[in-house]
């Protein structure tokens, strides 16, 4: 027959199932994270090759994190009825679950630029737009810094980050002026021009969620929030 636990015992038993479990949504969000900035990478891959066989790809791979988002979900809710975290804990799961879905939503938006390069290829090609290449470079940068931060609870980094897309923004404003450019010069190129469009209005929220996950970053090691705050008024 199995034996009691001792009372003095359970507090340590049920704290170690804790963080267990907290453990095993940390390596999902891992997981989810790794594969995130992968499909980034990929769908940008196919855009600078004009590989149109990479949306299939792209959107095959987003299935995975999708699955991987709505357990995620499910383990959480479980989390949070059988343990009831306080304090610390509670905060690493609120941004936990808030990071798996701009997480999510970052897979969104890289089978978003896979379908717009599909299409892109199907029109005569674009003048090359160098500032394309460095949005891409910069969100990618910036993703793998939020996540790194995440992992370690650097809010220096995270900091970084968040400083960092302001220069994302100046970079799609400049690719629009370009592609207009192009557009009202040659109509021939309106057509993939207004898929350019669309890829860096992805690319800008790809770094908008990088964003959120380094502002998230703070919130859990610092236990304050710097959304819409200005760095320099002490954020």
């Amino acid at each position: 027959m199995t034996q009691p636990i001792p009372p003095s015992q359970r507090p340590t038993l049920l704290q170690s199932r804790a963080d267990a479990e907290l453990d095993r949504l940390r390596e999902m969000l891992l997981e989810m994270a790794g594969q995130a900035e992968e499909l980034v990478r990929l769908a940008m891959t196919g855009l600078a090759d004009r590989d149109a066989s990479r949306s299939k790809q792209v959107r095959r791979a987003d299935d995975g994190i999708d699955a991987l988002e709505v357990e995620m979900d499910e383990r959480v809710l479980e989390f949070l009825a059988l343990q009831r975290p306080v304090a610390g804990d509670l905060r690493l799961v609120f941004v936990t679950l808030k990071a798996s879905n701009d997480i999510e939503r970052i897979g969104d938006h890289a089978v978003n630029i896979a379908k717009a390069t599909k299409r892109i290829a199907s029109h005569p090609p674009l003048p090359d737009i160098l500032e394309v290449r460095e949005m891409g470079d910069q969100v990618l940068a910036m993703l793998g810094d939020a996540l790194g931060a995440l992992v370690n609870r650097d809010t220096a980094v995270a900091r970084q980050v968040v400083a960092a897309d302001e220069r994302v923004d100046d970079l799609r404003r400049s690719v629009f002026r370009i592609v207009v450019s192009y557009m009202l010069e040659q109509p021939r190129y309106i057509s993939p021009g207004l898929e350019m469009i669309l890829v860096v209005q992805n690319l800008e929220r790809i770094g908008d969620l990088a964003t959120n996950i380094a502002e998230d970053v703070v919130f859990l090691a610092e236990g304050k929030s710097i959304k819409h705050a200005k760095l320099g008024d002490g954020a």
